[in-house]
């Protein structure tokens, strides 16, 4: 059934116009693009696909690195056909389609090897080559496979993700051929069906796994199908990737991008990750009944929420007050939780000067403490039922993931597609990366992890003038640069390289906050070098963007208008071409319009 899937793509016409065609690899790599291409729709009046810019880039960066698997020797053979197939058409066919492949080669090459691509069939076959398998023979195929059981994954690729991209590989597969039958029943091609009425009575299923075999190895589909079904396990044994959905949906509710990346945790203790998975899963189910109301089904909200602080302790109260609408400064939200070494089992609300610091509300009295302890006491109940997985702890009013836990919601995210870096991932990245990251963590995970990337480079004056250089840099000009300078308050610049310091006097962003910096440590600078920007820039993050009432913050403009050269309007003017978000973000409430 293999070698006749696919009819009339003119294969054989294709492989006799030179002898070199019929070298092995030239042979299967011609197979598989003039398959897809007319899978995908390639007129065929000629008698072969014809080429398109577009379906060719498809082809090269979509098509072959999910369904296709070549050893990196043979990846060659692709362009080549691509070339050869394209010189068989006139009007500059040949010279469009080399401009194509050129400029998709590099993304052709990195998506073929790159192992968040691999499929099950995929990551078999090249297990198979490794161990001496002949791909086309299914017997060796099959024999080899026995040999095989418990292979390791790929570095870095869970099964979640292989089986995650298998399924998605299945559906693009079935789609295609589906569309192929359909089209050429309604216009009937000259060059002839695509695929026989025959062929599609056996099911498009089975049709997906004959080209499977042959794009990977001979006979694999029907054994992962079948006998060795516990190599290429599909959705149903990964139950736990219904909560690595809601935590996705979380994070896209917070970041609206998956690349955004999450805080590293500061440490992440190693374990069955998908067992414990489908504990925490397990108990987020049972949670949405109804005995755990208001607030079992808030279960996922509560894993990404103290993730996303960099796992450090979050509050019950504070937690419970939020829910319920209280007020809670904004400013406190990140506040560090402490943790008691030993605390009842029983949860009991804070006494009312720790929920003042825990919400920032000087107001509140007994009777209020009283009024968050029903709350309270029902969220402390849906996170002890968390806690008895191993992988959330609750210690009096302190509440968050253990270290094992924290792996767990990271190998969530993770088959999510989310951006959920460790410790040593994170201080492996350049300075504009993390400092881009950073920007949007709470004050002390951002402190955290930007002391751990300039200790692990020793704090020399370089790392910390490639950081500071990418407080100025890094989104500059839009209306996240002011968060991004606001970082230079997380640095302990106390121990910083003078040198460092001084070299970063005259950057146009920072240059003024260096010179504090210098001033506070008694370390001679030359304000001369400071530019006016970067004052410009130093005033303006100074003022109350939306604190207090307007007259106050407007009398603190006034102020600092009053010490500018040049007095309000020049000032205005050095702050709108630095920064012209910020400015008309903080001025803009106080009836100063920019130039």
């Amino acid at each position: 059934m293999a070698g006749t899937v696919l009819t009339n793509t003119g294969l054989d016409s294709f492989l006799d116009g030179a002898p070199e065609h019929r070298d092995a690899a030239f042979a299967r790599a011609a197979e598989a693009v003039l398959g897809l291409l007319a899978l995908r729709g390639a007129d065929r009046a000629t008698g072969v696909p014809e080429p398109t810019p577009g379906l060719v880039r498809q082809l090269l960066v979509e098509d072959l690195p999910t369904f296709v698997y070549a050893p990196p020797d043979e990846l060659a053979a692709y362009p080549a056909v691509l070339g050869a197939l394209a010189a068989r058409f006139d009007g500059g066919r040949r010279e469009r389609i080399a401009v194509v492949v050129a400029e998709s080669a590099p993304d052709f090459e990195r998506a073929m090897n790159d192992p968040g691509n691999l499929t099950w069939h995929r990551w078999y076959a090249s297990l198979l080559r490794t161990v001496g398998a002949d791909l086309s023979d299914p017997e060796d195929v099959r024999r080899r496979l026995a040999a095989l059981d418990g292979a390791p994954l790929p570095d870095g690729v869970r099964r979640a993700h292989l089986m995650g991209r298998t399924a998605l590989a299945d559906v693009l597969l079935a789609e295609a051929l589906t569309r192929a039958y359909v089209r050429d029943a309604e216009t009937p091609p000259a060059a002839g069906p695509l695929l026989t009425d025959h062929a599609v009575a056996t099911g498009i299923g089975r049709l997906a796994g004959a080209l499977l075999d042959r794009w990977t190895a001979a006979g694999l589909a029907e054994q992962l199908a079948g006998p060795y079904a516990r190599f290429a396990p599909g959705p149903e044994a990964f139950p736990h990737l219904v909560l690595a959905d809601a935590l996705l949906d979380e994070h896209l509710d917070y970041y609206g991008d998956p690349a955004a990346p999450v805080p590293p945790p500061p440490a992440i203790e190693a374990g069955p990750v998908e067992e414990d998975a489908d504990a925490l899963i397990a108990a987020v189910e049972e949670l949405a009944e109804e005995e755990f109301e208001p607030y079992g089904g808030e279960a996922p909200h509560l894993l990404y929420a103290v993730y996303q602080r960099g796992c450090s302790a979050e509050s019950v109260a504070r937690k419970a007050a939020e829910y319920e609408d209280w007020s809670v400064d904004p400013a406190l939200e990140d506040l560090p939780v402490p943790v008691p070494d030993a605390a009842p089992d029983a949860y009991t609300t804070p006494p009312v000067p720790e929920l003042v610091r825990l919400l920032g509300t000087a107001e509140l009295n007994e009777a209020d403490r009283a009024r968050l302890e029903g709350p309270a006491r029902d969220l402390a109940v849906v996170l002890d039922r968390l806690a008895a997985t191993g992988l959330v702890f609750r210690a009096g009013d302190a509440f968050g993931l253990t270290p094992r836990g924290a792996g767990v919601v990271r190998y969530l995210l993770g088959v999510r597609g989310v951006a959920a870096p460790d410790a040593a991932e994170a201080v492996a990245w350049t300075a504009p990366d993390v400092i881009a990251a950073a920007g949007g963590w709470s004050t002390s995970v951002a402190a955290r992890v930007l002391a751990d990337w300039l200790h692990a480079r020793a704090d020399t004056a370089d790392a910390w003038s490639q950081l500071l250089a990418a407080l100025g840099t890094v989104h500059a000009g839009t209306t996240e640069a002011a968060a991004t300078r606001g970082l230079f308050a997380v640095l302990d610049t106390a121990g910083a390289p003078p040198e460092a310091l001084r070299g970063a006097l005259r950057d146009p962003v920072i240059g003024a906050y260096a010179l504090d910096a210098l001033r506070e440590r008694g370390e001679p600078a030359d304000p001369i070098q400071v530019r006016t920007s970067a004052r410009a820039l130093h005033v303006l993050d100074a003022l109350p963007a939306k604190k207090g009432p307007l007259e106050s913050r407007r009398a603190a403009f006034d102020a600092a208008a009053a010490a500018w050269p040049g007095g309000s309007a020049a000032l205005v003017r050095a702050m709108a071409a630095a920064d012209r978000h910020e400015t008309e973000r903080v001025l803009r409430p106080l009836g100063i319009a920019l130039p």
